[in-house]
This record gives structure tokens, sequence and C-alpha cells, in this order.
């Protein structure tokens, strides 16, 4: 039985069908219009292009991030009403693990550049064991100079997967020569990854619950930066005495 499979970490929307013969179906579209626009949309699609009814799938994928918060919560949103609505298992894949699944390739690391916005980037390291990824450097934000210096320190190939490799990676002078800059088509989420992560994490029965999964930010919002520095400034100001206040003591107040 098939498995539905969606990636919408980034600008990049995909939607995949697939089991454990084949890839049935796959749509990527990088444009303008928002995830919310097209993503179940994509998902009807796919499934209609592989031959495959709602009710034959066994378990949606999902990319958990980190990534775009807008676009993870939406993708995730969507997987857990379809799971929760069809009464299937639902996985979640951290987004740099299904980057990871351009290259199952021994000897080599793979290492997620992904736009964590202030020049900075999520990253992590992954390296092919022979069937399925093994984390290798867990997900954190750090400069892109400083992800950069992290590969350079290693002594192996390390393939850079990600946004931020086609934004600003290829753009820096004097790369580690460790460092392997794919061709763009390989460095950019697929829900063909996911479906495959997917597909062993659902062999293995390692599944999630739709009541509690939450996507992998990483990070504050910057919504929830601004609004902690108001609470921050309201609290200082609450604190001060209140002959500091205009109108109060102190500063001609009538009393």
């Amino acid at each position: 039985m098939p498995i539905l499979a969606m990636d919408t970490a980034t600008m990049v929307s995909s939607v995949a069908v697939a089991d454990n013969k084949k890839l049935l179906a796959e749509l990527i579209v990088e444009n303008k219009l928002t995830h919310s626009e097209t993503l179940l949309p994509h998902v009807e699609q796919v499934l209609n292009m592989a031959g495959a009814a709602k009710d034959d799938l066994e378990a949606v994928a999902v990319s958990l991030g980190p990534g775009s918060f807008t676009g993870l919560r939406i993708g995730l949103a969507a997987a857990k009403a379809i799971a929760y609505g069809l009464n299937i298992p639902i996985i979640g894949i951290p987004t740099m693990e299904g980057l990871a699944w351009h290259f199952p390739v021994p000897g080599i690391r793979v290492a997620g550049f992904i736009d964590a916005q202030k020049g900075n980037v999520y990253t992590a390291h992954y390296k092919w064991n022979g069937s399925s990824f093994d984390e290798v450097k867990s997900i954190e934000v750090v400069s892109l100079e400083d992800a950069v210096n992290i590969c350079s320190e290693l002594d192996e190939p390390v393939m850079a997967v990600g946004d931020m490799v086609s934004k600003k990676l290829t753009r820096l002078d004097n790369l580690p020569e460790n460092l392997i800059i794919p061709p763009k088509h390989t460095m950019m989420p697929r829900a063909a990854n996911i479906a495959m992560a997917g597909l062993k994490k659902l062999a293995a029965g390692n599944v999630g619950s739709v009541m509690d999964m939450e996507p992998i930010y990483i990070r504050k919002s910057e919504a929830e930066v601004l609004w902690e520095k108001r609470q921050e400034k309201l609290t200082s100001s609450l604190s001060q005495p209140a002959d500091t206040f205009p109108g109060g003591e102190g500063n001609g107040s009538i009393k």
C-alpha cells in the first residue's frame, strides 16, 4: 500500500506518493503561490497521477523542519488532518534528514544549510548507514561562516544541501576543498525523499501521533522575539518607582 508524503519547509512545495516498490508520482513546485493555496490541490493531483485513492493510503509522512514557520505549520496541519480523517499513521521526518536522502552514498557526510534568517543557517549532518541515514551532528542554528568552518574541520567529503547553498554559499570565496556543491536539483527538498525515509520508519514501527506531533522550530519566530521585547519593556516600566512616571510624584503631579 502507498504512503503520501509532503514537504513544505521552504519555498518549495512538494507532494509524492510511493510504496515499497517505487515512486508512483511526485509534484514539485517553487513559485509565488503560498502553501495554503497549493498544498491540498497538489495532494489531489498527485493521488490522481499515481492512480491511488485516498483510502488506499497506508500512512502520511511530512517534513517537520526546521524551515519556514508558516510552511511547516501548513504542512503538518494538512498531514494531521489526512491521517486523522483516514485513521492512518503519521510519520515526521526532519527536513535535513529528507535532504540527505538525495545522497545515499557511503563515505560522505551530508550537511544541511537551511535559511534561519539574519545571516544564520539551520545545520545538521547525516551519514548513510547502508539502509537509512544516521544523524551525526544535531540540528542547531549557527552563522553561515561557522557552518562552513565546521565542515572544513572534517576529514571527509561533505555534500552541502538546502536553500542557503544557492542563496549564499555558492557566492563565498575560498570554500573548503572537502565541501561539495551539488547541482541545484539535488540540494532542494523533495517529497520523494520524505516518502523514502517515511517508508523506512513505517516498516520499523517508528510512527508519530496526530495529537502531539510538533514542528521542529529550533529558534523563536520574529513575532515571539518582538513580543518578548515588548513584555520586557513593559515589565521594566511597571517596576520603576512611581515618581519616575509622567504625572507621578516628583513630576509636578496634582495630589
